[in-house]
């Protein structure tokens, strides 16, 4: 299975970010990728950074999904999809999977938030497997994957052969060059979003190691 990790800039409107997320799965289908990961809460981006969010409510939400289903059945790819879920609470921050048929399978909520992130989001409570092509796969965003390895875990004893990762990484404003995986000091990275695949029984690749498109 090929899969593509997709790191595009911070939108600054919507329309930019669909645009970006069009042109991903469709490079990503053109180079025979099966799957398109995007990064932790790409729209509208993840709030209490050094970026202004979008404005994001129910209306956006549905536009959203409603748009990247039609693209990912007009490319024949799935999409993991990073994006903000509104519920009675508050905000959550979710990854919604949309297979190559343009159905929405569903979603994995964030559930252990990062403290800096609680003045702004919501924790959520699922945890849940996906399936594309026959192969089984789990999400852990960010913070989670980071810091509780029973998320992964979770994952692994119910037949996951992948655990998808995405998170938001660093600073595209200051801090230092990030040269080398695990290198000490703020990343100064080329895109601000990283995306990571914990191959079960294959160790961890970051995305310079698969399939990969571009900013």
């Amino acid at each position: 299975m090929i899969i593509a990790l997709a790191s595009p800039r911070i939108a600054s409107a919507l329309d930019e970010g669909l645009d970006k997320i069009k042109r991903f799965l469709s490079e990503a289908s053109a180079q025979g990728a099966e799957i398109v990961c995007f990064p932790e809460a790409y729209l509208p981006g993840l709030r209490g950074q050094d970026f202004e969010v979008l404005p994001f409510d129910h209306t956006q939400q549905e536009r959203v999904l409603q748009a990247v289903s039609q693209w990912a059945r007009t490319y024949a790819v799935a999409a993991i999809l990073g994006m903000e879920r509104l519920v009675q609470a508050g905000r959550q921050i979710v990854a919604f999977v949309i297979d190559a048929q343009g159905k929405v399978q569903g979603y994995q909520t964030k559930n252990q938030l990062d403290p800096t992130e609680e003045p702004f989001y919501v924790p959520g409570n699922t945890r849940r497997l996906f399936e594309v092509n026959g192969i089984k796969f789990g999400v852990a965003i960010c913070h989670e994957g980071w810091r509780y390895p029973e998320t992964v875990r979770w994952a692994a004893v119910r037949g996951a052969k992948i655990v998808f990762h995405p998170h938001h990484t660093g600073s595209d404003q200051e801090g230092v060059h990030l040269r080398q995986w695990g290198a000490a000091g703020g990343p100064l990275e080329l895109t601000r979003f990283r995306g990571y695949l914990i191959l079960l029984g294959g160790g961890i690749h970051d995305a310079t190691n698969t399939s990969r498109i571009p900013a």
